[in-house]
């Protein structure tokens, strides 16, 4: 490893360091969906699963555009329920039953439900949110903190890419004079729905940067408390052309991120539907009629996680080394349970996303705004089947010490630079042998932590060729722990202390874990890399929520090492 030689040194008692502002561990799931749009399931029941499931925060986050029924699946047009139709804007049908649009569902029906869950679960925090259709691409889990939803629906009629309301352009109010900007033109009302004419694909993604530039204003200028745009299942519709539209490339996030520095700072490193027998929605197998089964690389997950984040000096890997605040989550994007039909988890089930949340007034208590933060910090890391359910990793030089998503700065060369990582594992998690979709269940267990660095080379200016590339050679694996190498006390938390001799230029470290260990067939290649999880159903015959009960793992976000 040359100059960055990595010594480890275990110890028998926890180390000794400066502590963290005060605060706590909270774990949430930000991705979500109920009868208001797609889902399967009443806005109650899958708020009292979040609760039921143990989740300390969660946010009501579904799409964009319009829909037919209410929280509870009741049509908006059923004069049985709404004796006078509630439905405002320009008129849009499906399936025999007008829609209403999601602007209005969010500002006068959602947020009241929300309201009214944050007082059935009062210890729990319930943020209001939608997935947004983001003009020319994919989706994005979209979370504002506000004393109501305006600046949501504000939000959501200007640039959600299926809004085709026309009714409110012009209209002033306290986030300004509203436009559409969504990727399209010419509205205009035809016999049961609007028409419109799309921009092309480039211009569509101006808007979406358009989009995220209008969030930071809104927060910058303190007419919103916090928010989030994080960009969800970013590999699901596969490389994006200007010819052709598709997902997101890096030269996209590069965008959003510039344009919105405190809003647009980062994306599901691993996509919801981890119960779907294309685990993710993502991972394509195709078996022909002698049984010869084959797989597509990109666009499938890896452990569940997509490619972008699981590839070591892959997409994400690019984006930590330009130094950028970039951070991974993980949430169920529930839409209805796997044992009822559908491909999903309930929030929380499964994956979980942890952030450590600090208690800026010190009132003892977690704000909404303080759990935002706690997501724009980095300072959180995502997990598979409570594989873990705590992660202390710091940084050290001398006296300054920085957890996950921070920068540890130094005027010269690291002579000495001191990990630590701690971690704990719970005595079971929530899977459970039903004799249909899991037979068999296993304790919790972590294999082996890997420790990945790269280089930090700074920002990439967008006229540089080097904008559009996605990777980050300088990226590896620089250090694999088990079990041999952590010492675990009485409290079952277990710590790892390396050290990294004459750290001389800028990087970043970050982790991973897994159950696995490298070489399972199925599962991991020799070095520990996580297979296509096709491989899975291709060489050990499991797929659906039993193959995800069997491949865990937990990713960290990152700490960045500034040397000048």
């Amino acid at each position: 490893m040359g100059a960055f030689l990595v010594a480890m040194i275990l110890v028998c008692v926890r180390p000794t360091l400066a502590e963290q502002p005060k605060g706590q561990w909270l774990s949430g799931d930000f991705h979500q969906h109920t009868l208001y749009t797609d889902g399967g399931t009443s806005f109650d029941l899958v708020m009292a699963k979040n609760h039921e499931m143990g989740l300390n925060w969660w946010a009501n986050s579904e799409h964009g555009g319009e829909r037919s029924r209410d929280g509870n699946g009741n049509f908006w047009d059923d004069p049985a329920v709404y004796p006078v139709n509630p439905i405002l804007g320009a008129y849009e049908l499906s399936d025999g039953h007008r829609e209403m649009w999601r602007w209005q569902s969010l500002r006068d029906f959602a947020f009241r439900d929300i309201a009214r869950t944050r007082a059935v679960y009062p210890n729990r925090r319930v943020f209001s949110g939608f997935e947004w259709n983001v003009p020319g691409h994919e989706h994005c889990s979209t979370g504002i903190v506000a004393e109501d939803a305006r600046a949501l629906s504000a939000f959501e009629y200007q640039f959600d890419n299926s809004d085709d309301d026309f009714s409110r352009i012009g209209e002033a109010g306290r986030y300004g004079v509203l436009a559409k900007q969504n990727g399209k033109l010419g509205f205009a009302q035809g016999a049961t729905s609007v028409t419109t004419v799309n921009k092309s694909y480039p211009d569509r993604h101006a808007d979406a940067v358009a989009a995220c530039a209008w969030m930071q204003r809104e927060y910058e200028a303190r007419l919103i408390d916090n928010a989030w745009l994080l960009f969800a299942h970013i590999e699901r519709r596969g490389p994006w052309s200007s010819a052709h539209g598709g997902g997101y490339n890096i030269e996209h996030f590069r965008d959003f991120n510039n344009a919105a520095p405190d809003i647009c700072f980062g994306f599901e490193g691993a996509p919801g539907h981890q119960a779907n027998n294309s685990r993710g929605f993502a991972n394509a197998v195709s078996c022909d009629g002698a049984g010869r089964c084959t797989s597509k690389d990109f666009g499938g997950t890896h452990g569940g996680v997509g490619y972008y984040t699981a590839k070591v000096g892959g997409l994400w890997d690019a984006l930590l080394g330009e130094g950028r605040h970039w951070f991974i989550f993980a949430n169920s994007d529930y839409h209805r349970h796997y044992s009822a039909g559908g491909d999903d988890f309930y929030p929380g089930e499964y994956q979980k996303t942890w952030v450590y949340v600090v208690d800026k007034n010190g009132d003892g208590d977690y704000s909404l705004n303080e759990i935002a933060d706690g997501l724009r910090s980095g300072n959180a890391f995502f997990v598979q089947g409570d594989l873990i359910n705590h992660l202390g990793f710091e940084a050290q030089n001398n006296g300054d010490i920085v957890a996950m998503g921070g920068n540890l700065e130094a005027a010269k060369k690291i002579n000495d630079l001191k990990l630590t990582i701690k971690f704990k594992s719970p005595v079971a998690n929530n899977c459970s042998p039903d004799g249909t979709f899991i037979t068999q269940c296993a304790k919790p267990k972590l294999d082996h932590v890997d420790l990945i660095s790269g280089d930090i080379g700074g920002r990439v200016n967008p006229n540089d060729p080097n904008y559009t590339n996605p990777v980050n050679p300088s990226a590896r694996v620089i250090a694999t722990f088990s079990a041999k190498d952590w010492k675990t006390d009485q409290t079952g938390t277990s710590t790892i202390v390396t050290h990294i001799n004459n750290v001389s230029q800028s990087r970043y470290f970050r982790l991973r874990g897994t159950n696995h260990a490298p070489g399972t067939t199925g599962e991991t290649d020799p070095f520990g890399n996580p297979l296509a999880d096709a491989q899975a159903t291709i060489s050990l015959g499991i797929d659906g929520a039993q193959e995800a009960w069997n491949d865990l793992w937990f990713y960290s976000n990152p700490i960045f090492v500034i040397v000048d």
